[in-house]
């Protein structure tokens, strides 16, 4: 939901439509988060799709039968992020829609 706050509205948009505890939270922490480092991992990210290395690996994945990425997928699957979301807040949240299940979930 963040994601697409600042999809719609910038970061002054997002920031107006949090709480004032998360906003402190995103002043404060954010710059520890998101800092010179980051940034120069994302730009090794960028290189490795603009040079052809991402979809090289991603080919190489898929001809081989996905090994790596159905293990991680399994990994992500069983996230403490998941089985908090799905057990207890989104059983807080009545107004929030369940996403629909497609084959690949």
């Amino acid at each position: 939901m963040i994601t697409d706050l600042i999809y719609e509205n910038g970061l002054r948009g997002m920031r107006y439509s949090i709480s004032d505890t998360a906003q402190w939270g995103d002043f404060t922490s954010g710059p520890r988060v998101i800092n010179s480092e980051t940034k120069a991992r994302m730009r090794e990210v960028l290189d490795d799709i603009q040079s052809g290395r991402f979809a090289k690996g991603w080919l190489l994945e898929n001809k081989v039968n996905r090994p790596v990425f159905n293990a991680i997928n399994a990994r992500e699957q069983k996230h403490q992020l998941e089985i908090v979301g799905e057990q207890q807040l989104r059983e807080l949240m009545p107004f929030v829609r369940p996403a629909r299940k497609t084959a690949r979930m």
